[in-house]
C-alpha cells in the first residue's frame, strides 16, 4: 500500500469514527520538468512537484469539504471537515459505488536533456530560414497521479504522462510587430515537424501586410482559431446550462428532428484517445464516448451525478473538480470534430474571397454565442489565394448563426486543448477594420 493510499484510509477511518455520514478523498500528485528558451538561447531549467488532497465529508448529509497540500494531519484535517459542515445546509450525497481501478498508466516522460535538444533543434530550424527573428519556447514532460477513495468502497487511481511544447517567432519589422505561436501536447511523442511547417507556412504568409476586406465574406478558422466554435458549443450542451435554462438548446431533446447546427457537423466526446485521454471522471464514474450532435442535430447533453439526478437520468461520467477546492461540475474529456475531404489548400483555394483567422486576442463568445473578437494574425484570400497578413481587423457576429451556415470543413484535423478539430469555413459573420 503506497503512502498515498494510507492517508487515504485514514482520513475515512477518522471521518466515519468522529460521525460522518459518507466521505470521499481526492488525492493529486504531480511532477513537471519544463525547459525554457528565450531570445533563441536554452535560458532555464526547473524540476517541480505538488501534492494535494481533498477531504469531502457529510455529517448530517450537511457536506464539508477541505484541502491541504504536502504533509498533512489527517486527524485535524477531519475536524475542520466536520467544522465547515456544520455552515452548510442538508444535501443528497452522491458517491460512486464500490470498484477497484488502480495502475493505469498512460504516456511516458521524457528526460531533460532530451527536451533541450529538442528545443535547440527546433529554434535552429525556424532561425535556418527566418534568422531575423526571436524565437522562446518552452518543452515540458509532466507525469500526474489521480487517486479517488470512498467510504462506499470506491478506489480509483491512473497516471497520466504528457509531453508539451509551445514555440513562438517575435519578427520586428521596423515599426511592424509580427508574433506567430503554436503549441502542443501529446502522449509519448510529439509532433515537431509538422508543428514547424505550420509555423513557417503562417511566417511566409505574412511577409506583406494588405487592406483588410469588410462585410461578410466567408471566414476560415483555422484548428487554433475553430476553438472559439467549439467552446460555446459545447458549453451549450452542458447539463447545468440545461438545467439552468440558459442553453438555447436546453427545451430540445433528441426526438427533435429540426437541427442545432448544419448538418455537415458531427461531435462527439471520445475521452479514449488522444493526450487527453482519461478513464474515470473526479466522481469515480467511468468516462464514456458520446454523441453529442450528429448530422447538425442535438443527440444528447453531458452531465455529472448532481446535475444528472436533478435532470432525472444518469451521469455520462463527464463530473470533474475544476480544482482541488471545487466540487465536480459538468466538464467533457475531449471534444472531437468530425473532418471533411478538404486540405487546408483546397479550402483555400475554393475562396474567391475570405479571411483565415489564426490567432485572436479577448475573450470568447458568451452562452449567447454572440462574440466580438480583434484578429491577433490573420490573412486575407483573393482569388484562391493568400495574399497577405491583415492588421487592426475585428470579427463579429453569432456562433450559433454561423455553424448553420458551415460551407466546408478541412480534413486534418489537430489537438487544441482538449479538442480535435479541423479548420472549417463558415459565413454569417461580420468583418470590421
Amino acid at each position: 500500500m503506497t503512502p498515498q493510499d494510507c492517508l487515504a484510509e485514514q482520513l475515512l477511518d477518522f471521518a466515519l469514527q468522529s460521525g460522518a455520514d459518507s466521505a470521499e478523498v481526492y488525492q493529486s500528485q504531480s511532477v513537471s520538468r519544463p525547459v525554457f528558451f528565450e531570445a533563441n538561447r536554452l535560458k532555464q531549467l526547473e524540476s517541480t512537484a505538488s501534492e494535494g488532497t481533498a477531504l469531502r465529508l457529510w455529517h448530517n448529509h450537511q457536506p464539508g469539504l477541505v484541502v491541504a497540500y504536502g504533509r498533512i494531519d489527517p486527524q485535524e484535517l477531519v475536524e475542520k471537515a466536520l467544522a465547515l459542515s456544520e455552515l452548510n445546509p442538508p444535501e443528497t450525497i452522491e458517491l460512486a459505488t464500490p470498484r477497484v481501478i488502480r495502475d493505469l498508466q498512460f504516456g511516458e516522460m521524457a528526460e531533460v536533456g532530451e527536451l533541450v535538444k529538442l528545443g535547440r533543434g527546433a529554434i535552429a530550424q525556424i532561425r535556418e530560414q527566418y534568422p531575423q527573428v526571436l524565437c522562446s519556447a518552452e518543452f515540458q514532460s509532466e507525469q500526474e497521479t489521480t487517486t479517488l477513495t470512498n467510504s462506499q468502497g470506491l478506489h480509483c487511481q491512473y497516471t497520466d504522462m504528457t509531453l508539451s511544447c509551445y514555440l513562438g517567432v517575435e519578427w520586428i519589422r521596423g515599426e511592424d510587430f509580427l508574433g506567430v505561436y503554436e503549441d502542443q501536447e501529446a502522449r509519448n511523442k510529439l509532433n515537431l515537424d509538422g508543428l514547424l511547417q505550420d509555423l513557417l507556412n503562417r511566417l511566409q504568409w505574412a511577409q506583406n501586410n494588405t487592406p483588410t476586406p469588410t462585410g461578410r465574406i466567408p471566414i476560415l478558422f483555422t484548428q487554433k482559431a475553430a476553438t472559439l466554435l467549439w467552446e460555446t458549443v459545447a458549453d451549450a450542451l452542458n447539463g447545468k446550462r440545461v438545467l439552468e435554462k440558459s442553453s438555447p438548446w436546453f427545451d430540445r431533446t433528441p426526438t427533435h428532428q429540426n437541427p442545432v447546427l448544419d448538418s455537415s457537423l458531427t461531435l462527439s466526446q471520445q475521452p479514449q484517445i488522444g493526450p487527453y485521454s482519461c478513464p474515470f471522471d473526479d466522481e469515480g464514474t467511468p468516462t464514456q464516448p458520446l454523441t453529442l450532435i450528429e448530422q447538425g442535430k442535438l443527440s444528447r447533453f453531458y452531465c455529472d451525478r448532481t446535475i444528472a439526478r436533478a435532470l432525472n437520468t444518469q451521469s455520462t461520467g463527464n463530473g470533474f473538480r475544476p480544482s482541488l477546492g471545487r466540487y465536480p461540475t459538468p466538464e467533457l474529456v475531449n471534444l472531437l470534430i468530425e473532418p471533411g475531404d478538404h486540405s487546408l489548400s483546397q479550402l483555400i483555394q475554393s475562396l474567391p474571397q475570405g479571411l483565415i483567422v489564426d490567432q485572436m486576442l479577448g475573450g470568447g463568445a458568451d452562452i449567447s454565442g454572440d462574440f466580438s473578437i480583434n484578429v491577433d494574425l490573420g490573412y486575407r484570400i483573393q482569388n484562391g489565394e493568400i495574399v497577405g497578413r491583415v492588421k487592426d481587423t475585428m470579427v463579429t457576429g453569432n456562433i450559433y448563426t454561423a455553424l448553420k451556415q458551415v460551407l466546408a470543413l478541412g480534413k486534418e484535423c489537430s489537438w487544441q486543448g482538449s479538442c480535435y478539430t479541423p479548420p472549417i469555413i463558415v459565413e454569417g459573420l461580420s468583418i470590421v477594420s
